[in-house]
């Protein structure tokens, strides 16, 4: 049986650490460490949990020694389970290390965006993007950083740098989150994303009012990344009078609220 190695390489094939699986899961690290090292063997029970989690049937995780299987094998298993709310088609992300084996944060500069459209999964044409590190980001996750243009999602500055999570799983979004998302018809977009599984699609709102809402259907979608933090040149436009008034509202009733309790 090879459900320990295939754990152990699935697990780090995503990039994630013991505890963030066996918390994930619902167990104790130990547990799951035990099974990876073949101290203990997983039942029906936590094979079923392994196949939902990694979106590989308990068969092929006990019977298929997975490490030694084509890439392009590996992406037929990964590709084969629902879209419309887990993602799956994000599983296979073409990437690239630095010399300490750490993932490099590609940049995909406006240049560059009609082409990543199409080779975004070609691992030779992401070998040629200028890469970064950002120290302070963590080495369990996936980064890569977009230029954006316009100004849909202003106060943020035409031409600034977002830096994306790389999203394996859709349902972990939230309504609201800001995300760029690369999308068949469109390209990449940044946008506000609000879910709609029950449509199956995502709607995509934009932080300026002058631009209308649109729907996304989830098999339109091929890539997710969720915003970290985005880096400008610029400095952003003073908010808008409204919010102005309201801070100074704020303001008064602490001053009201100040004197009432002198008094």
């Amino acid at each position: 049986m090879y459900i320990r190695t295939n754990i152990k390489f699935l697990r780090k094939r995503r990039g994630r650490t013991q505890d963030e699986v066996s918390n994930f899961l619902g167990m104790k690290r130990s547990t799951y460490a035990g099974y990876e090292s073949g101290v203990a063997q997983p039942g029906i029970n936590e094979l079923r949990q392994f196949s939902d989690y990694f979106r590989i049937s308990m068969d092929t995780l006990v019977r298929v020694d997975l490490a030694t299987m084509p890439e392009s094998q590996m992406r037929q298993l990964e590709d084969g389970f629902d879209v419309y709310v887990k993602g799956s088609q994000l599983r296979i992300l073409a990437t690239t290390v630095d010399k300490q084996n750490r993932d490099n944060i590609e940049l995909v500069a406006e240049k560059a965006k009609a082409g990543y459209k199409r080779g975004y999964a070609d691992p030779e044409y992401i070998r040629e993007l200028p890469v970064f590190q950002l120290p302070f980001l963590s080495p369990e996750r996936k980064y890569r950083t977009f230029q954006i243009s316009g100004d849909s999602m202003k106060p943020i500055p035409n031409g600034s740098y977002i830096t994306g999570e790389f999203v394996e799983n859709w349902e972990f979004l939230k309504n609201g989150d800001p995300c760029i998302i690369l999308t068949k018809d469109e390209g990449l977009v940044f946008k506000l994303i609000e879910k709609d599984f029950r449509h199956k699609q995502f709607i995509l709102h934009s932080l300026n009012r002058e631009y209308e809402s649109f729907n996304v259907q989830v098999d339109e979608i091929t890539e997710i990344w969720k915003f970290i933090n985005y880096i400008s040149s610029e400095m952003p436009e003073r908010m808008p009078l409204e919010h102005e008034l309201f801070k100074v509202i704020a303001n008064l009733k602490k001053d009201v609220e100040l004197i009432k309790g002198r008094g």
